[in-house]
């Protein structure tokens, strides 16, 4: 699990929503929250061939489908996850989405048409389409949702009341507690009776209707507040129990509720990876990566999603974030072209307060404007998921460390990386496995046709070797059709 430092204290979720308790003293109440769902042995692993996804965080679905027709397809990417389609309690409050009030697409991202459209622009561009859901609960308060339903808390009319929640209305309070981490309520938030065949009918039914829109798979937020059972026989319900579906469950010291529970329905977000790769970053080496995966305890790399950060870390510190500058580039690059797990990219914002909801309500009018960061079409990180496509199912080759902070390895003879996380450059000779040839470097330009590329290349001689200067915090990338 890693060191004691990064580890995930008892209260995470507690804390991860504390933020949002000022809000219980406005009408609508509190914080952030998950979801749920399962089913019978589920294929973990990404749905085709591109294992590569980027989240576009709280970006509405019409900003999405741009995305997807002029770079998520055009650069590789295999899958996009986009934030919950639900109505939801008001507020411009990012965590807003996380309160379900209904399950009708009709919330701050746009409504069910937008939302079909996205799906088919996605699928035309060969993205297929992630759908975060939130099931273990709904709202904290009262009110009026943002597609016009009157609710209170226990009573969402038509859907849900009072019967359909846990008895247990009162907040978590111990984690080593597996009942109480999994009847009670989340700072606050209605929590479902998941054990309910009809609260397990309506969670499946909403699934199934956005199956039905074309959505491939499902991001399960906080999953590890669901018995795994209970997301087991919901996803034994669904139209297609054989949806990609990959669950939250974020690892604590000493924790009733750990994330290898919930490998028999699907993958798993490696929340520890990331906590890790933080860890060697910042304060000791990337040369300990040299085996980075399963031996360090991992889940299993077809089980594991893994990532640098998500909206819920790049806020509370306990991973990297965009504020890293090129320690966070670097540590994206080398996730990108390590063979662990399937990675996943954030596309995120910026934000003054950690509750501020997205720049223009989610319309991304143009990146890098508007406090749009969009991680997943910087350079040095877009172009490793062609990399990485390129090299799949290639091992780790001809490693090499400084024994420090500076690296470099291929992926068999189809692509070579060198990362440099010095405070100076590095000169040096390196030996591939790539067959002789003329490459570009992929983390300064973009190539082309016929060989032509935007930045400096680097020619491989017969013997697999290229000689390169590596600057200080960057890297270099070749790969086999660059």
């Amino acid at each position: 699990m890693g060191l004691r430092a990064h580890r995930r204290p008892p209260h995470r979720e507690a804390r991860r929503r504390s933020r949002l308790l000022p809000v219980l003293a406005t009408v609508l109440a509190l914080g952030a929250a998950p979801a749920v769902l399962s089913a019978p042995p589920a294929g973990a692993t990404p749905p085709g061939t591109k294992d590569v996804t980027a989240t576009m965080f709280e970006w509405r679905y019409d900003s999405v489908a741009t995305a997807c027709t002029t770079v998520l397809g055009p650069k590789g990417y295999g899958l996009v996850e986009v934030s919950p389609a639900a109505e939801h309690i008001a507020g411009s409050q990012w965590w807003t989405s996380y309160q379900p009030v209904s399950y009708k697409i009709a919330g701050r991202l746009g409504d069910q048409a937008s939302f079909s459209r996205m799906v088919s622009a996605c699928h035309a561009a060969g993205v297929k389409v992630v759908a975060d859901v939130v099931v273990n609960h709904m709202s904290a308060g009262s009110g009026t949702g943002t597609g016009g339903t009157a609710y209170t808390k226990y009573d969402y009319p038509g859907t849900y009341q009072t019967q359909d929640f846990h008895s247990c209305r009162r907040d978590i309070a111990d984690y080593t507690n597996r009942t109480e981490v999994q009847t009670c309520e989340l700072v606050g938030l209605a929590d479902l009776d998941t054990g309910s065949d009809y609260v397990r009918g309506r969670i499946a039914g909403y699934l199934s209707s956005l199956l039905a829109l074309g959505v491939d798979g499902f991001r399960v937020d906080a999953a590890k507040h669901v018995a795994e059972s209970d997301l087991a026989a919901i996803k034994a319900k669904l139209s297609n129990p054989n949806a990609y579906w990959v669950q939250e469950v974020i690892p604590g010291a000493g924790e009733a509720v750990q994330p290898s529970e919930y490998t028999p329905t699907g993958d798993v977000d490696n929340f520890q990876g990331a906590f890790d790769l933080k860890r060697m970053f910042t304060s000791d080496k990337i040369a300990y990566l040299s085996n980075w995966g399963e031996p360090w305890g991992y889940l299993k790399s077809g089980q594991a999603r893994t990532f640098i950060d998500n909206w819920d870390t790049e806020r509370n510190g306990s991973t990297l974030n965009a504020g890293y500058g090129n320690t966070y580039t670097l540590a994206n690059v080398f996730m990108l072209a390590w063979p662990y797990g399937s990675p996943n990219v954030l596309s995120s914002y910026q934000y003054a307060g950690n509750d501020d909801g997205p720049p223009n309500g989610g319309t991304v009018n143009a990146c890098f404007s508007d406090g749009w960061r969009c991680q997943h079409l910087w350079r040095q990180i877009a172009n490793m998921v062609a990399f990485r496509n390129a090299t799949a199912g290639q091992p780790v080759t001809s490693w090499w460390s400084n024994g420090a902070n500076a690296i470099a390895f291929g992926r068999g003879s189809r692509g070579y990386v060198a990362i440099n996380h010095e405070g100076s450059a590095i000169t040096r000779t390196f030996q591939t496995s790539l067959p002789a040839g003329s490459y570009c470097d992929v983390q300064h330009g973009d190539p082309g046709a016929n060989g032509a590329c935007s930045g400096p290349k680097y020619t491989v001689a017969s013997n697999g070797t290229f000689t390169a200067t590596v600057g200080a915090g960057d890297a270099v990338a070749l790969y086999v059709g660059a």
